[in-house]
């Protein structure tokens, strides 16, 4: 139950530490394969702490408190909860910092989260503030609530901004100068340690924190001030974070990022270079600016490999103590049951028991067996039993010591590929067993701008027409973002945007989409990607909201007789009704329609199918899928898909026919994702969809 800056103002002058960030992850098997990476990153690079990410309010909240409960009470773990207060009620706010006080947690990073829109978050049995209070629009305001009702009891953390917060709202733009007074407010009302956006520009902090120390209300003097850092997993992954947050690239470093931009594994060793380079010229401003120890954020994006190998290298990893990797257990001390590592999210219930000895065990790696030496010259008959007394001259490792874990983290070794096999991609396209599936910044359903920006890029439709020609525009280049797209297109959606447009010229919104490419180099301009040398391939698909009435006449196309081993769908609507191409081919496995029973068997029968629509074939590897859509991944971002509707129409005021076209779009109409199999016939998934 330790508070951040006790553990920070216990360690010597001129130390260096480190705390980690992991958001929730979206299905079941990524919370359960992230509970084995937060073990095996706790004991090999051991943070001084570790932040859960908030998002407001549902299941997304449930969430965060489960992952919290699972670093504070299982895992031991000095845990600082997110909280965003905007868009939310007192209740709940209420209601989140008793769930942490009951859960050991007493370290809160008050946020604001997005632009508040506090009319249409508001519930009934909420009392009225008085004289405006407790009323939520900036962080200032919750840190001065959690001051007010549990006193000192939390550690308050805060965001700071080293390049100024991107809100395009107030008149300056981004802009430190213009931040400056509301993070003077935020540390006068009670934080106690400022944690910034992540960032690459170190003249920007440098800048910052030298603006801060030298500020005249000396508010900033002494407070903690820990830079926040991401390691750099992917090219596109950086360019979409960099743009999200605003935060400036150098030239520099996005030259060094260009040359590799192709091959995600080197992408991701340079970025390893880059950020370590970050970390030396962090120490060095920090050198100028304070004496305490010096700090370091991580935003780990729920991945182990970069991080792992950044705080390596920088030295930031605690020193371990002397006998803390030993195996010799003491006579007096009971049986003592050591968890085996679980391998590719495996949840083994196996245990390594050590009985009540003073030895160490045998030499010759971590064998669960004593082995006879036998003489040296001797041949060895049954190698499970009999070592040499060369092999028993070396000692053993047990498997759980933190070189070990360190290494495993790091992909070496025969269990490397625990800690990696998710590393690409990252986000809702990689597989969805992966602790980092999801959007990347893992706080929930947002449209990313405020209201003011959203009425400028969307104004006020009222018509389906009108969403049609949003989706147009954007796919031509004239919109720069759509609710569910903050990004421009790239080079090979040009190849079908004919096809595109042409489906949401009938009201069928597309989402996602990508063409069908059959052997093509590696090195491609447009479609490569990869090591050298290599070839690439794409299935054709697409996702699209449809309206019910056109979803029931697609339905029965893409069920046609034969159809099965020509298109993969999944279907499914904001109530959670679901179809798909397994579940039509389960039910009439047997030629009938079945009884409601018999459909439940064939329901939990049938195995989902999962397509991989993107693989390259390379030199020296086995065959690689950074691209698959399956059910459970589907399903899981329906649910985000759905909710976007109902963030748009929170735009707008209640009763609108902005707000209530949008509600009713979401209530009437279907998400469904098609892939054709035949990737040799580059026209064949659009024949099919917009031929009748």
């Amino acid at each position: 139950m330790d508070k951040i800056t006790d553990k920070i103002a216990a360690l010597p002058p001129g130390t260096d530490y480190f705390s980690l960030e992991f958001f929730p992850p979206k299905t079941a098997m990524g919370f359960s394969n992230l509970r084995d990476r937060l073990d095996r990153m706790a004991r090999a690079l051991r943070p001084l702490f570790v932040n859960v990410t908030w998002g407001a309010g549902g299941s997304t909240a449930t969430k965060s408190l489960e992952l919290a409960e699972l670093c504070q009470r299982e895992l031991g773990l000095t845990t600082c909860l997110h909280l965003t207060c905007t868009n939310m009620s007192r209740r709940l706010i209420d209601q989140t910092l008793q769930d942490a006080k009951a859960l050991g947690i007493r370290n809160i990073l008050a946020l604001r989260g997005d632009p508040p829109r506090r009319s249409e978050y508001r519930e009934l049995n909420d009392p009225e503030p008085e004289d405006g209070e407790d009323e939520f629009v900036w962080a200032v305001d919750l840190v001065r609530y959690i001051r007010k009702n549990h006193g000192d009891y939390f550690c308050i953390g805060v965001a700071g901004y080293p390049e100024g917060h991107a809100d395009e709202s107030h008149p300056l733009g981004q802009s430190l100068e213009h931040d400056l007074p509301y993070l003077v407010e935020k540390v006068a009302a009670g934080a106690d340690f400022i944690m910034t956006q992540l960032f690459f520009d170190i003249k920007a902090y440098d800048h910052f924190e030298t603006t801060l120390r030298e500020h005249p209300s000396g508010v900033f003097k002494d407070i903690i001030i820990i830079p926040g850092l991401m390691p750099i997993q992917s090219y596109q992954m950086i360019k979409r974070t960099t743009k999200l947050s605003h935060a400036q690239m150098p030239d520099a470093v996005m030259e060094r990022l260009d040359t590799v931009k192709g091959d995600d594994e080197k992408v991701k060793m340079v970025g390893v270079d880059i950020l370590a380079e970050l970390v030396e010229k962090i120490r060095e401003v920090k050198s100028r600016t304070s004496a305490g120890p010096k700090g370091f954020h991580f935003y780990t994006l729920n991945l182990e490999k970069a991080v792992s190998f950044i705080v390596e290298r920088t030295h930031l990893i605690p020193p371990s103590t002397p006998y803390e990797d030993e195996v010799a257990v003491a006579d007096d001390l009971p049986p003592t049951s050591i968890p085996i590592l679980h391998v590719n999210g495996s949840s083994s219930s196996q245990i390594l028991t050590l009985k009540n000895t003073s030895r160490r065990q045998s030499s010759v790696g971590s064998d669960p067996r004593n082995r006879v030496i036998v003489p040296s010259q001797a041949r060895v008959s049954n190698p499970d039993y009999e070592a040499t007394a060369v092999e028993a001259s070396i000692p053993a490792e047990p498997i759980n010591t933190r070189a070990n874990t360190l290494a495993i983290s790091e992909d070496e070794g025969v269990l490397g590929r625990e800690a990696t096999w998710d590393d690409f991609p990252n986000g809702r396209w990689g597989d969805a067993r992966s602790p980092a599936y999801g959007q990347i910044d893992g706080y929930g359903v947002s449209l990313h701008v405020t209201v003011a920006q959203a009425i400028n890029l969307w104004g006020t439709p009222t018509t389906p027409e009108e969403i049609s020609q949003l989706f147009i525009r954007h796919l031509r280049g004239e919109l720069s973002a759509i609710p569910w797209s903050e990004e421009g297109f790239n080079a090979e959606t040009a190849a079908i945007r004919d096809q595109l447009v042409k489906l949401n010229e009938r009201g069928w919104w597309t989402l996602a989409s990508q063409p069908a490419v059959n052997g093509l180099k590696s090195s491609d301009e447009t479609f490569g990607w990869g090591p050298v040398n290599g070839f690439v391939f794409q299935k054709a698909f697409v996702e699209f909201f449809i309206p019910a009435a056109d979803w029931t006449a697609l339905e029965k196309k893409l069920t046609r007789p034969g159809m099965r081993d020509t298109v993969c769908f999944y279907a499914i609507n904001a109530r959670g009704d679901f179809v798909s191409s397994d579940t039509i081919a389960s039910s009439n496995a047997d030629g009938s329609n079945g009884d409601a029973e018999h459909a439940e068997r064939q329901e939990a029968a049938r195995e989902p199918s999962t397509n991989a629509v993107t693989w390259g074939v390379f030199p020296g590897k086995e065959i690689v899928t950074p691209t698959i859509i399956e059910e459970v991944s589907f399903r899981a971002w329906s649910e985000e898909a759905f909710s976007i509707w109902a963030e748009w129409a929170k735009v707008y005021g209640k009763g609108s026919e902005s707000q209530k076209l949008l509600d009713r779009i979401r209530e009437q109409s279907w998400l469904v994702n098609v892939i054709h199999h035949d990737f040799v016939d580059k026209d064949a998934l659009w024949d099919l969809l917009l031929k009748d």
